[in-house]
C-alpha cells in the first residue's frame, strides 16, 4: 500500500501554516494549555479532519479523537498522536508535528479508499506541557485515570484560575479526574505511535532526517538542594577557616560531572544537569563569602538502576564534601518519574523502514510514556529539527517530516503486533 499512496503533505503544509498564523504571538507560539491558543489548534485540527471525512469525538477532559473506521470495529484500535499545546513563546512543531503526521497518514488512506483492519485514530492530547499548570501529562494521564484529584486545585501560571475552573470554563468535565475514572481502556488500544521533533542536536549533528526512539528517560530530581555555610568577609578569612557554600557547591557539581563521565565510559545511559544554582541576592555581595546556595540536580536515564546508583553517589559525595568544606549540603528528597522503554517489536520494524536506521533515547518526556506505563505497546519517531525546542526557532523541514510520516504509514501496512 505504501508504494501506491504517500502521506498527504499538502495537508501538512497547510495545517502547519494555519497553526502558526492562529497561535503566533510576537516571535513565538502560544498555545496555552486549556486556553485560547490550544483551543484554536484543536479547532483547526478538527476542521481538517472533518474535511478529510474522519469520525470526530471529544472526551470529557477535551482530548480530541479523529478516526478512520476499520473493517473490524470491535477490535482494539491503533492510536497515533501527540499534544497541541506549547510552552510560552515556543515553536510551531513541538507536539503538533505528531498530530499533523497522523492526519496526513489517515488522509492518504482515506483518499486511496483503504479500509484498515481496525480503527485508526489520531489523538490530539490536551495539556502535555506542564508550564501552564505544573502538572505533567495532564491530558493523557487524565484519560487513563492516573491524575491525583488534588491537581484540580492547581492554578494556571498566568491567570490564577484553577484547573477545575478552567475545565468548566472550556465546557469540559473535571469529574473523571476527581473520580480517577478511565476515559480510555488500555485493553481496547492495540498500540500507540507518536512522531515528534527531536528537541536536541543529535540528528542535526549526524545529518539524519529521522530516528527511532529506544525509550523515554526517567528522571530523579533533587528539586530543593541546599548548601549552608557561613557568611564572612572575603578578605578576612583564610581558607582553613572558611565555610564557603559556593566553593563547596562547585566542588560537589564538579564531582558529579566526573561521575557522569565515568558512567558514560562504562556504557551507561545518563544525563546530569544543574538547571538552577543561585545565592541569596539579599545576602550575597562581591566582598562576602557566601553562606548559602540553593540548586537543583536533575538525573535522567533509561535505567532505573543507573539513576538509583548515581543518586546514592550524590548523597555520599554531599556528605564527604560537606565535611571537607565545613558546610552542610542537604540534597533533600527526590521527585521521580520512571523510564519508559518503547516496544521492541515496533522499534525493530521502524528501524527496518528507515534508509539510514538510527536509534536514540529521548531525554524529554512525551505522552508515549503514559501509554507505555499502562501497558500499551508504544513507539516513537524523532524528526530532525534545528535550534532545539521550547523556543520560537524550531525548524523542521517538510522533507524530514515526510520521512517520519512515511515510516508511520508503512508501519501500519504490516503491523508487527
Amino acid at each position: 500500500m505504501s508504494d501506491v499512496i504517500q502521506p498527504d503533505l499538502d495537508l501538512a503544509a497547510s495545517l502547519f501554516e494555519a497553526l502558526s498564523s492562529a497561535t503566533r504571538r510576537g516571535r513565538g507560539i502560544v498555545r496555552d494549555s486549556y486556553g485560547a491558543g490550544e483551543q484554536a489548534a484543536h479547532d483547526l485540527v478538527r476542521s481538517a479532519a472533518a474535511g478529510v471525512g474522519l469520525e470526530i469525538s471529544v472526551d470529557a477532559i477535551g482530548n480530541l479523537f479523529t478516526t478512520l473506521p476499520g473493517r473490524d470495529r470491535s477490535a482494539p484500535r491503533i492510536i497515533m498522536g501527540s499534544h497541541l499545546d506549547s510552552v510560552p513563546q515556543g515553536g510551531n512543531y513541538d507536539g503538533a508535528a505528531g498530530v499533523v503526521a497522523g492526519l496526513c497518514v489517515l488522509s492518504a488512506m482515506r483518499r486511496a479508499r483503504v479500509v484498515p483492519k481496525c480503527d485508526l485514530s489520531v489523538m490530539a492530547i490536551r495539556a502535555e506541557e506542564s508550564a501552564w499548570f505544573d502538572i505533567a501529562y495532564l491530558g493523557s494521564g487524565g484519560a487513563f485515570g492516573l491524575l491525583d484529584p488534588a491537581c484540580l486545585s492547581i492554578a494556571r501560571s498566568d491567570n490564577g484560575l484553577t484547573l477545575e475552573a478552567t475545565l468548566k470554563q472550556r465546557g469540559f468535565d473535571p469529574q473523571p479526574i476527581r473520580e480517577r475514572r478511565r476515559l480510555l481502556d488500555p485493553s481496547r488500544i492495540r498500540a500507540y505511535l507518536e512522531l515528534h521533533i527531536e528537541q536536541g542536536p543529535t540528528l542535526v549533528a549526524r545529518g539524519l532526517p529521522a530516528a527511532v526512539v529506544s525509550g523515554i528517560r526517567g528522571c530523579k530530581r533533587f528539586r530543593n538542594a541546599r548548601c549552608t555555610g557561613e557568611y564572612a568577609h572575603s578578605g578576612a578569612v583564610a581558607r582553613p577557616y572558611r565555610r564557603d557554600a559556593v566553593a563547596a557547591t562547585v566542588a560537589f557539581l564538579h564531582h558529579m560531572e566526573a561521575v557522569w563521565v565515568r558512567q558514560e565510559e562504562e556504557g551507561a545511559d545518563l544525563v546530569l544537569t544543574a538547571g538552577e544554582l543561585y545565592t541569596d541576592p539579599t545576602m550575597h555581595g562581591p566582598s562576602k563569602i557566601a553562606g548559602e546556595t540553593r540548586f537543583v540536580l536533575d538525573l535522567r536515564s533509561l535505567s532505573e538502576a543507573t539513576m538509583d546508583s548515581v543518586a546514592a553517589e550524590a548523597r555520599a559525595a554531599a556528605a564527604r564534601i560537606s565535611s571537607a568544606y565545613r558546610v552542610h549540603i542537604d540534597l533533600g528528597a527526590t521527585s521521580d518519574s520512571p523510564p519508559a522503554v518503547m516496544d521492541p517489536r515496533l522499534r525493530s520494524r521502524l528501524m527496518s523502514l528507515l534508509d539510514r536506521p538510527f536509534e536514540m533515547a529521548s531525554g524529554a518526556g512525551h505522552d508515549a510514556a503514559i501509554f507505555a506505563k499502562v501497558g500499551i505497546p508504544s513507539a516513537m519517531i524523532f524528526v530532525r529539527n534545528e535550534h532545539g525546542s521550547h523556543n520560537p526557532d524550531e525548524a523542521m523541514t517538510l522533507e524530514d517530516f515526510a520521512v517520519g510520516s512515511r515510516s508511520l504509514l508503512e508501519l501500519l501496512t504490516d503491523f508487527p503486533l
